[in-house]
């Protein structure tokens, strides 16, 4: 699920997991299984690989 997540800001369609709104991720945010800030925001942001 990291990458299907990521996929968005891999290819800079958005800055931030969290603010592609088509994504399942806010509903795993809301469940409390991925924090809102994952991935993003942080300076140890690591790129993730295909």
């Amino acid at each position: 699920m990291d990458y299907l997540h990521f996929n968005p800001v891999k290819h800079g369609w958005v800055k931030y997991v969290i603010d592609w709104p088509y994504s399942s991720f806010h509903r795993y945010v809301k469940n409390g299984v991925y924090a809102a800030d994952w991935a993003g925001g942080d300076s140890d942001e690591k790129e993730m690989g295909e």
